[in-house]
């Protein structure tokens, strides 16, 4: 089977399980199909080529649950270290080092005014092997949740590796986007909070 066929075949499948969800009374963000389609105009989708506009689309489905996942860590790290009850959490609990690459990457999205920011926090601009550094240095914290940090760390290699690959254009193989399933789904089951 070509590889394009491939792609065709699991954008298809996946298709039916967003059709099984919905049968089965998921709820939807406030973000529509005409949303969708308003933003595919925007950037201008029907000027490229359909079977790398079609690749891409099947990546943007893992680049979907990277995100979550990133962001779920991060939003993670805060209720952790904010329960702590300390307000400068940040500075007490947070590595110098990992406080100034987070500070240098707002710096510079701040003197670029004329687009948008990631956000006003630092834990925004921390990158994915720096979150599981701020886990590792403050493991007792984490262990309630992860209840081993290298296992954590395993599964924040798996989720890089892919990341990485979707984040440079990319195209992962089957195989590749079940193993992030497989760790987001066990990662979710084991820290759900």
């Amino acid at each position: 089977m070509k590889e394009i066929d491939k792609a065709y075949n699991f954008v298809f499948r996946g298709s039916l399980a967003e059709e099984a969800l919905d049968k089965a009374g998921r709820i939807h963000s406030n973000h529509s199909a005409s949303d969708n389609l308003k933003i595919a105009e925007l950037v201008g989708i029907n000027n490229l080529d359909e079977e790398l506009v079609a690749r891409a689309r099947i990546m943007a489905t893992v680049y979907t649950a990277v995100a979550a996942f990133e962001n779920s860590v991060r939003k993670l790290i805060s209720k952790v270290l904010s329960d702590t009850g300390e307000a400068d959490w940040w500075e007490k609990y947070v590595s110098q080092k990992i406080r100034d690459a987070a500070k240098v990457r707002m710096d510079e999205e701040e003197r670029v005014r004329w687009h948008a920011q990631r956000g006003s926090d630092p834990i925004q601009f921390t990158m994915l092997p720096n979150l599981l550094n701020i886990m590792r240095n403050n493991e007792q914290l984490f262990l309630p949740f992860v209840n081993d940090i290298n296992w954590a760390g395993s599964i924040f290699d798996t989720i890089e590796r892919s990341r990485n690959v979707i984040m440079h254009s990319g195209f992962l193989h089957e195989r590749d986007v079940a193993r992030v399933g497989s760790a987001i789904r066990d990662w979710s089951a084991q820290v759900a909070v």
